[in-house]
């Protein structure tokens, strides 16, 4: 298989390293983007993987929440560009789309497009949104929605401008604590919310990764299995809510904070704009048209 350029670039992207370095982990692998970063860590020669940050389109993280504050929807709406993505009717159709989604809990996108809203004149949501589409000259796709029924005592939520958003569900504590455990959700991006809730697949393939690293260092056995949990420990620390220093006061753990706070987080849910999309070119015109192709 041909490496391109642009296969060097966005792997060069994720994980920090050098073109050639790239470039060989590329042709080593076939072009299989995944397994490329995944033998350059296992080398050492990869920083980080920073697929979280590649993103494929614009738009906005909309909140809807009920007035009694039991249930609540997070929903991502796409566009091509920064500029619609702070266009007047665009945010008024995605905060329109919140709303009806929150009211009448569907089941998925497909389920949502079809149901008429009080806040678009009547009009279906699928007729309003290829309305806008003809307006504003961009394409405009609801991308997806999550909706949080509190389960606990408060609901958290915070919005980062646009582009971030956040709700969380708490058992006990106070309103203000829990604004604060979503805000710190919003800047740390937890993967969950203890050690006990890391994926065993996620956890099993750190481990080899710590593993081939440490083994490199030519070190004994005894030796490479203490850096091994040591990393272990490290990474459940940086991925788990309840190990992450909190924001607000990095000497402290978000479990210290939730303890001291007589609050317990029972669930989380946290949207980025583009997250998960794979950003393969700088056009993004291109990108979300694939996209909604694509759906």
């Amino acid at each position: 298989m041909q490496i391109s350029a642009s296969m060097v670039k966005e792997l060069r992207e994720r994980t920090g390293a050098g073109m050639m370095e790239c470039k060989k982990a590329l042709t080593e692998v076939g072009g299989d983007m995944e397994a490329a970063v995944e033998l350059m860590r296992k080398a050492g020669q990869a920083k980080a993987d920073k697929k979280a940050g590649c993103v494929a389109a614009d738009g906005r993280i909309v909140i809807a929440v009920s007035d009694d504050r039991r249930h609540a929807v997070i929903l991502e709406i796409n566009c091509e560009t920064d500029f619609v993505a702070k266009d007047a009717q665009f945010q008024a159709f995605a905060e329109a789309v919140a709303r009806q989604a929150l009211a009448s809990s569907p089941p998925d996108v497909a389920s949502l497009s079809t149901l008429s809203s009080p806040d678009l004149g009547g009009q279906t949501i699928e007729t309003a949104r290829q309305e806008l589409v003809n307006k504003i000259g961009e394409n405009i796709q609801i991308r997806r929605f999550e909706h949080l029924d509190l389960k606990g005592d408060v609901l958290g939520q915070y919005l980062h401008g646009t582009r971030i958003g956040v709700l969380v569900d708490i058992k006990g504590g106070s309103p203000e604590l829990a604004k604060d455990v979503a805000m710190h959700i919003a800047a740390s991006r937890p993967l969950c919310i203890s050690e006990a809730d890391v994926p065993r697949d996620v956890l099993e393939k750190e481990q080899e990764i710590f593993t081939a690293q440490a083994e490199a260092s030519g070190k004994p056995a005894n030796i490479v299995e203490k850096m091994v949990q040591g990393r272990l420990k490290k990474y459940l620390g940086e991925v788990t809510l309840l190990g992450q220093p909190f924001v607000k006061d990095p000497d402290k753990t978000v479990g210290k904070i939730l303890l001291e706070g007589g609050a317990e987080v029972l669930g989380f849910v946290r949207y980025e704009v583009g997250e998960g999309i794979e950003k393969r070119s700088d056009n993004f015109v291109e990108e979300v048209m694939a996209q909604a192709k694509g759906g």
